[in-house]
């Protein structure tokens, strides 16, 4: 299986996707130790610690097109670091587990999403102005309007500030693709974290699914 994903021109990103499959849907994968010790507040990572400017740079891609990434609307990364300092980082299943790990200890937005409940075509674009979707089970919903995000063939569905409640992974989910939104600065650590979630992905049993981009 390959996953095909378009991503349009811009001059600050540097993405990368990481796809994998998971031998039984996720409700019946235990997050393994490891992914959950990195969890913990004050563990340890092969990153290198995420700092200020770090913070700032990744602020700067999404604020490119007009999109304020701050208050409710920061980064993603920036809520995982504050839940893992307060002890409040709770552990959702193998894949969104690892995902969390890697955005925690890198500084790096990512998104997970199921692949079985996003609709191809997938592309990664800037959305118009006034887009917004549900992203929680209560029915809350967040203006993605300037956000570079991913679309499906319904709309847009993840960003680095929050994903679709609609393609989130539940305890069904077999099939997963991972979002790492990064900086053009920051390109080495973008790749390093990529290696590494796929890493923690194989720990967990998932077998690497090839990621088409163009």
């Amino acid at each position: 299986m390959t996953v095909a994903l378009a991503v349009a021109p811009h001059p600050l990103l540097h993405l990368r996707a990481v796809a994998a499959e998971f031998v039984q849907p996720l409700g019946a994968v235990a997050t393994p130790a490891a992914i959950r010790a990195l969890l913990a507040p004050g563990a340890t990572s092969p990153m290198p610690a995420p700092d200020d400017e770090l913070r700032a740079t990744i602020r700067d891609l999404l604020r490119h097109a007009g999109f304020k990434p701050t208050g409710r609307s920061k980064p993603s990364s920036e809520y995982l670091l504050r839940a893992a300092e307060e002890g409040k980082l709770p552990v959702v299943n193998a894949a969104v587990d690892a995902g969390n790990a890697v955005s925690l200890h890198s500084g790096l937005p990512i998104s997970v999403v199921d692949l079985g409940r996003a609709v191809a075509p997938l592309r990664v674009e800037v959305t118009a102005a006034g887009a917004q979707f549900v992203f929680n089970a209560s029915g809350q919903t967040i203006d993605v309007g300037s956000l570079l995000g991913l679309v499906d063939a319904t709309g847009p569905c993840a960003n680095a500030v929050k994903d679709a409640q609609r393609t989130k992974t539940d305890a069904s989910t077999t099939r997963v693709l991972a979002l790492l939104w990064g900086h053009r600065a920051l390109q080495a650590r973008v790749d390093q974290a990529a290696l590494w979630l796929g890493e923690l992905l194989a720990e967990a049993q998932a077998r690497a699914v090839d990621v088409t981009v163009g």
